[in-house]
């Protein structure tokens, strides 16, 4: 059994971070579709990323907030889905809500949709919730999260604490008060003047009758937001960080690295994406390529001349002996970035560039070898 794989087989959650561009989403549906044909049990990739890349590296057309079986030959079942924001909203207060008629108030409240849609945290906040719902229902053996790009991952982890200490603000305690209370006092008068003058006195009314209703799921979100934590500390749940090995991923790898181990996460992985071959940097094929470099008339005119014309033989060969020397400077870049960054997680992982990009389960389960060796 691999490393990675003992890693995947002690965990719950599993959650990817990583920047854009670097092969986050395909790492993630990769790590869920090894774990079900070599694990088994149930596992459920899910993506908080609002592009829709999963679908199509699972070859399916589309995703939403319920989770859909894909097709796989193996021991376990493999499971997706892709976070619906309003359709997870409307879940949660459905589930928090003290009454019916709370509940009918809010979802009938004219701000709910754009709110929910658009409110600072929304999108982060509601996919904890999602993740934490998921997990609590005990259905899957194994839930691996992919995460929006980097620095918004880090707001994903700490949404649940946001929106509890929003909720406890001077700022919406000032929105609510005038519909509590319609007397307010001076020293708050001028905010109101001014609010009412920009926003509208309907505007303000259901901006406040909104947080009100809100409010009375305060201590059902507080809760929540514990939970979620303690959830994402719990030595079942592990992080993976997925980079290339290119400047700017690299910083935001180690960005993230140094986060979670801020917030006393664990780091589980680090998988590298799109790495250069390892016979790049031996010794002996350089010295190929260098004689190719030196002595490719020689060679062009010691070759069958069924290969062809001669000057395009040698053209190819100075040309093969220059590429190799070329990639070698990379190579050996990118095993100083390694060295670098291999100080702290459990296991380092790296998969190679592939010929095409992954639009299938055939394709997820090759990433999927690459990483498990």
């Amino acid at each position: 059994m691999s490393e990675l794989e003992r890693l995947l087989a002690a965990k719950e959650i599993v959650v990817t971070c990583g920047a854009g561009g670097v092969g986050k989403t395909t790492t993630a549906a990769a790590l869920g579709a090894m774990a079900a044909t070599r694990l088994g049990g149930r596992v459920l990739v899910l993506t908080v990323d609002p592009a829709r890349r999963l679908a199509t590296a699972m070859g399916l057309e589309a995703l939403g907030n319920v989770e859909r079986q894909v097709p796989l030959d193996a021991r376990g079942e493999l499971w997706a889905a892709m976070l619906d924001t309003k359709a997870s909203w409307d879940d949660l207060v459905r589930s928090h809500a003290p009454d019916d008629a709370t509940h009918d108030a809010i979802i009938a409240n004219p701000l709910y949709q754009n709110i929910t849609g658009k409110f600072v945290q929304s999108h982060d906040y509601i996919a904890m919730e999602r993740l934490y719902e998921l997990h609590a229902s005990g259905t899957y053996d194994l839930i691996v999260v992919d995460t929006p790009p980097t620095r918004n991952a880090i707001d994903f982890l700490q949404a649940p604490e946001r929106m509890a200490e929003f909720f406890r603000s001077r700022f919406l305690r000032l929105l609510i008060t005038p519909y509590r209370s319609r007397l307010v006092n001076l020293a708050s008068r001028p905010f109101y003047t001014m609010a009412d003058r920009v926003l509208g006195s309907q505007f303000l009314e259901d901006i406040a009758e909104f947080f009100v209703l809100f409010q009375s799921m305060y201590d059902g979100f507080v809760e929540r937001a514990r939970a979620v934590e303690r959830v994402l500390h719990d030595r079942r749940t592990s992080f993976v960080v997925v980079t290339t090995l290119e400047s700017t991923p690299v910083r935001e790898a180690e960005f993230f690295i140094e986060a979670l181990a801020a917030e006393k996460l664990h780091l589980g992985a680090l998988v590298l994406n799109r790495v250069l071959p390892e016979y790049l940097n031996d010794g002996p094929a350089a010295g190929v390529a260098r004689r190719l470099c030196a002595d490719h008339e020689t060679l062009a005119a010691a070759l069958p001349p069924e290969l062809g014309d001669r000057d395009d033989v040698d053209r190819v060969l100075r040309e093969l002996g220059e590429s190799f020397l070329n990639f070698q400077v990379v190579a050996k870049r990118e095993a100083e970035q390694r060295a670098e960054l291999t100080v702290g997680p459990e296991v380092v992982a790296s998969v190679p560039y592939l010929d095409s990009d992954i639009y299938d389960i055939a394709g997820l389960l090759e990433v999927g070898a690459a990483l498990w060796r």
